[in-house]
């Protein structure tokens, strides 16, 4: 339902296979795959109950749609972890129980260094270790996939046919809301629609379309032309070392090209007042078919409450028509706040 993961997941199944491309989507989970569960409905009656990205995966097979359990993985390697006295995959732990480090640091001479590429996790992240299993995994279900895919392209060839003619990307039809089946978690109200939400972020790298956009003050379709409209944006430009750990940053610092090696392209970013005394932004938004507007917050995690819900001093209107704040909410978690979940309601 709304507000459960297994809903957000749906969405984004349903979404990305809206776009032009229709790319699968995999979701990957640190933790144990949920059993599939008996249950008995009647006396002689056996059913099952199955996990929710159990069910996703039956429901969207036919859409490349798939769920990784990480520690599943480890697990049904064999390695006995509850005979051990320790928890391998507490933070920081080195070690998976089959190897030490990965493969690529067995040859590392820095003993720093290759212990580090042999942590598990890292925190609620995992670590050097733990990704290296999971790119194994999908790098191995991929590839079986690219091998079915070669075998269905020479039977097509081998029967005289061209196989582009049936598989080309430039001829495949666009999925609609009518092609893609029933939902079962999430809201039909935002998941069933025609056309795929959009977002306006300036954080760095963005992708797609934004949909909606910043109407200059002096635009002739800005309602508030004439009044103080100072709003900037921003980006910011992240050191090197932001969010390297201590011994990595060690390790690169005396290796030559170190800005390639380790520079990246992300960023926060937002918009600004310059003015404390009462400002206004305009935004221009893109044809929508539910009328859900949702507005975040920079900078955290839980900051639409004070910033949104409990500033006083910010009102928001559509259409120049103020929207009553009580009908706001946290959604869909505590950095954002909903001010719109439809049209003719806040």
């Amino acid at each position: 339902g709304e507000g459960s993961v297994e809903g957000y997941h749906e969405s984004l199944i349903r979404w990305a296979q809206m776009l032009p491309k229709s790319p699968p989507v995999a979701i990957f989970n640190t933790g144990v795959m949920p059993k599939v569960k008996p249950y008995y409905p009647g006396p002689d009656t056996v059913e099952y109950y199955y996990p929710p990205d159990t069910q996703l995966v039956r429901h969207y097979a036919n859409y490349g749609f798939n769920a990784f359990y990480m520690k599943s993985a480890f697990l049904n390697g064999g390695h006995n972890y509850d005979a051990e006295p320790f928890d391998r995959f507490g933070w920081g732990y080195v070690g998976d129980g089959y190897h030490n480090c990965t493969r690529y640091g067995e040859l590392e001479e820095d003993e720093t260094r290759k212990s580090s590429l042999g942590v598990v996790m890292r925190n609620w992240h995992p670590g050097p270790l733990a990704f290296q299993l999971t790119s194994d995994a999908f790098t191995y279900v991929y590839t079986q996939a690219i091998l079915k895919s070669l075998d269905l392209i020479e039977k097509e060839i081998k029967s005289g046919k061209d196989p582009r003619q049936k598989w080309s990307a430039s001829k495949r039809p666009k999925q609609t809301k009518n092609d893609l089946p029933t939902p079962l978690f999430c809201n039909p109200e935002y998941c069933v629609v025609n056309e795929v939400p959009s977002c306006l972020n300036y954080e760095l790298p963005t992708y797609g379309i934004p949909g909606a956009r910043v109407i200059g003050p002096n635009e002739t379709l800005n309602p508030y032309r004439g009044q103080t409209q100072n709003w900037n944006i921003w980006q910011g430009t992240p050191g090197i070392w932001d969010s390297v750990g201590k011994q990595d940053t060690s390790f690169f610092k005396s290796h030559p090209n170190t800005d390639i090696v380790c520079s990246h392209l992300n960023a926060c970013g937002g918009m600004t007042s310059t003015d404390k005394a009462g400002d206004t932004v305009v935004f221009r938004l893109p044809k929508m078919e539910v009328g859900l507007v949702v507005i975040c917050g920079c900078c955290g995690k839980q900051v639409a409450k004070q910033m949104f819900m409990e500033n006083l001093n910010i009102e928001i209107s559509y259409n120049s028509v103020p929207i009553r704040r009580g009908g706001w909410d946290l959604w869909p978690n505590n950095k954002c706040v909903r001010v719109m979940k439809r049209f003719g309601m806040g």
